[in-house]
């Protein structure tokens, strides 16, 4: 079983979500990633590579890390997919990591 935690930008971002019954999705979505992480979610791709994945609520997603080494979990952001957004989780994800803020792993 994998340690689940949230870096500070995905907690920040997590608090960003005004309604409390979608929060609570989100969350439980999380701590059920503890079993098995990589059988869950779909990995990434290019800028985002080595990070996964996973539907949550509705349109929102969860991208996550899974380090093996220290049997973790880490949560890296949350948001919703709103394609051809520049609000859209994968490209804040993007931006995220070119600034450096998502390399916590």
């Amino acid at each position: 079983m994998y340690q689940e935690s949230f870096t500070v930008t995905a907690q920040e971002m997590l608090l960003k979500v005004k309604n409390a019954n979608t929060r609570a999705a989100i969350l439980s979505k999380a701590k059920g990633l503890s079993v098995d992480p990589e059988a869950q979610g779909i990995a990434l791709f290019g800028p985002l590579r080595g990070l996964r994945r996973i539907p949550a609520a509705g349109r929102y997603r969860i991208v996550y890390r899974v380090i093996r080494e220290k049997v973790e979990l880490l949560s890296l952001a949350v948001g919703l997919r709103k394609q051809d957004d520049k609000k859209d989780i994968y490209e804040l994800a993007q931006k995220l990591v070119r600034m450096g803020l998502l390399d916590s792993g």
